[in-house]
């Protein structure tokens, strides 16, 4: 008996301790995760309480906004979209005709959309036929569903991120869904994140705080509780989401899109700086990408502005600059251009040869003759050391470094730093350094770096790091961080104010005398310097068309390079046409 009674003791004991350990475990739960976030999920137990009773829409996910240089945005569109919402089978009767008319404004007919309503558990938004963004409605649209009274539906403010068509902002980027974030609840939405250009190098900036959702209440058996309504529901902080302004000037960048499609450029690239602080100013990648149907296998998405090509003649502007500051050469001395360089079987590209020509002559004809010789004379580490006081070879894109808050931040997504020479051996060798003279071999510039070695030129030598970005701004306003200009110099120095001169005369000559001489009747004096690179691509010759120059010449104001990559090896240079037509664009807005 004694020991009958001792083990109902035990048990209740045991029983007493199991019920102890599960009331504080409740405890722990309700106290911590009642504030704090929940394993595995951006809620707490409260909100997700509160989310389960709740049947929603996302409006606009929260996510900070792009602007252009002058406050125009980038993204986050606010538009008139219809949300449906799970009613009554009884109201898809059709008995007064109502839904015909809301088919009708919607675009598509009753059978259909008495499909898609009739399956609904949760709020949508209308996304017609063949679209994978929710319909933008027009305001006769809007006017019509709203003026029809009918329960199921509204219309309602929705922030698209993008437009949906292709453009060539590839420095924007594009989104996807983040791998370590739940979806949201009874919406269908699920959070995203950048995955490449500004979106990605942003990323932190731009996260926000959380959506804006239209929503109802349901009770447990997931009807609509009466009487609720809809309701809408967003952070309540004045500071977020953050803005991001840009020195883009979209409307500029617009047209110039417009002008390469016209041109007919099917690979390549446009950039446009701010010949004061080389700030971008319009940034354009070939062939155009739609952000809202990204493709990684088919490579639109990469930024061709930032990419490394063979740069050819253009790169005889670093030779020149090479052989002055070396003392190789000087502005006076006379060369002669038989058509070939016989040493290494390198040819001219004007059958015959030039003749007898000085080196300012040379540079405007961009003989291959002169400054195949000029890079023969120099030595490999002086043509190297020159590229890099003019910000080739290394990223040269704004990056700040020194911010408490932001310890590494690199607008530039992916950008490349070109080369020169395969390896040391390669610079030893003549013949190498002979072709590396006419940009060719191994020799690789992007459109950025080539833009912002004009900008170089008109500073006397002193390297600009192009920025992106201009500023953060609180959504009430407020700055939160300025971006400001800064220079970018290699630890080797700069060239000096002369040799920048003397270059700029050259470029100078080349509208006026040499291989630009289509540009003579643009409506401002222009300068610079034509290439054409040959490439090899899947076993056929090709060619990169370039053409890098700064305009008006009295008062420089914009500085451009323009590439057309891979384009048939006969034909005329279509990047020195293109450039004549963007300088043209910019002087007729400033008439």
């Amino acid at each position: 008996m004694l020991k009958q009674k001792q083990r109902i003791f035990y048990v209740l004991v045991l029983l007493t301790g199991i019920l102890v350990i599960i009331t504080l475990r409740l405890a722990y739960v309700q106290l911590i995760f009642r504030v704090n976030k929940l394993p595995d999920s951006v809620y707490t137990l409260q909100e997700m309480s509160v989310l389960q009773r709740e049947r929603g829409v996302v409006l606009d996910s929260g996510r900070g906004n792009i602007l252009d240089r002058k406050g125009k945005p980038i993204t986050g569109d606010t538009v008139s979209a219809a949300v449906l919402f799970p009613i009554n089978k009884k109201a898809l009767s059709n008995e007064d005709g109502r839904l015909d008319s809301i088919a009708g404004a919607l675009g598509t007919n009753t059978d259909k959309l008495r499909q898609v309503w009739d399956k609904l558990t949760v709020p949508i938004l209308w996304r017609g036929a063949s679209s994978n963004t929710p319909a933008a409605l027009h305001s006769s649209q809007a006017d019509r569903i709203s003026g029809l009274n009918f329960s199921g539906i509204e219309v309602l403010p929705y922030t698209q991120r993008y437009k949906n068509k292709p453009n060539g902002m590839q420095w924007l980027g594009f989104l996807t869904e983040s791998p370590d974030q739940k979806q949201l609840p009874h919406t269908g939405f699920a959070f995203k994140e950048g995955a490449a250009g500004l979106e990605k190098t942003m990323e932190s900036l731009l996260r926000g705080i959380g959506p804006t959702t239209a929503y109802y209440s349901v009770d447990g058996t997931n009807r609509a509780i009466p009487g609720t309504g809809i309701q809408l529901k967003s952070p309540s902080n004045p500071y977020y989401p953050l803005r991001l302004r840009t020195t883009i000037d979209l409307s500029l960048q617009q047209q110039i899109e417009a002008l390469t499609e016209k041109a007919g450029m099917k690979e390549g690239a446009v950039v446009l700086l701010d010949a004061n602080n080389a700030d971008v100013l319009s940034m354009v990648s070939r062939p155009f990408y739609n952000p809202l149907d990204v493709h990684p296998e088919q490579h639109a998405w990469n930024n061709r502005a930032l990419q490394a090509a063979v740069p050819g003649s253009i790169y005889k502007t670093v030779v020149a600059a090479a052989a002055l500051e070396a003392g190789v050469t000087t502005p006076g001395e006379s060369f002669y251009c038989s058509g070939r360089y016989s040493k290494y079987g390198l040819s001219c590209w004007k059958q015959g040869g030039h003749g007898a020509l000085s080196l300012e002559r040379a540079f405007a004809e961009s003989c291959n003759v002169v400054f195949a010789e000029l890079a023969e004379r120099l030595t490999g580490e002086q043509l190297e050391e020159t590229a890099r006081k003019l910000g080739l070879l290394r990223t040269v894109g704004w990056e700040a470094k020194n911010m408490l808050d932001l310890p590494l931040l690199k607008p530039f997504d992916h950008e490349e730093a070109g080369a020169l020479f395969a390896s040391a051996d390669a610079a030893l060798d003549g013949g190498t350094r002979a072709q590396s003279g006419i940009g060719q071999r191994d020799v690789r510039v992007t459109p950025l770096q080539a833009a912002n070695m004009v900008v170089t030129l008109l500073h006397g030598g002193r390297v600009h790091a192009p920025r992106i970005v201009e500023n953060v701004t609180y959504a009430n306003g407020q700055l939160m961080k300025e971006f400001k200009p800064h220079l970018s110099p290699s630890s080797l120095g700069s060239i000096r104010p002369k040799t920048a001169s003397l270059i700029r005369e050259s470029m100078e000559k080349v509208v006026t005398e040499g291989t630009g001489k289509s540009l003579l009747h643009s409506r401002w004096k222009l300068a610079g310097k034509s290439g054409t690179a040959q490439v090899l691509v899947q076993g056929r010759q090709r060619n990169n068309q370039w053409f890098i120059g700064y305009g008006p010449v009295d008062r420089p104001k914009y500085a451009a390079a323009v590439l057309f990559q891979n384009m048939p090896t006969e034909g005329s240079n279509q990047a020195t046409a293109l450039f004549g037509q963007i300088m043209n664009l910019l002087a007729s807005q400033e008439s």
